[in-house]
């Protein structure tokens, strides 16, 4: 399964608009568990089964928790059992379906 998922605090006693550094945390806990995975400006997207990669995004939330007294937590999922290599497998059959067009 993919699972994209965006996690920010609120709530955060400096009263700054910054949340990178929760960002961070959050990042460097899926990195870490050593699942496929990538980071773009809005997400991070991670593979594998469904009890493995909701850990790895309850263990984010968790840290990003760290950094305020709430947070928001959002997600997107594909469910493909039997799929794996999708993180890079969707993107190869999306370009090769711009080129072929």
């Amino acid at each position: 399964m993919l699972v994209a998922f965006s996690v920010a605090p609120s709530g955060g006693p400096d009263g700054t608009d910054s949340v990178h550094d929760a960002v961070a945390a959050a990042v460097k806990v899926v990195r870490e568990s050593g699942l496929p995975n990538r980071t773009d400006a809005m997400f991070t997207t991670i593979e594998g089964e469904w009890d493995e990669v909701f850990d790895v995004v309850k263990r984010a939330t968790e840290a990003v928790g760290a950094f305020g007294s709430r947070v928001s937590l959002v997600l997107k999922a594909d469910i493909r059992p039997g799929y794996t290599g999708e993180l890079t497998g969707k993107l190869d059959r999306l370009e090769k379906a711009i080129d072929e067009s």
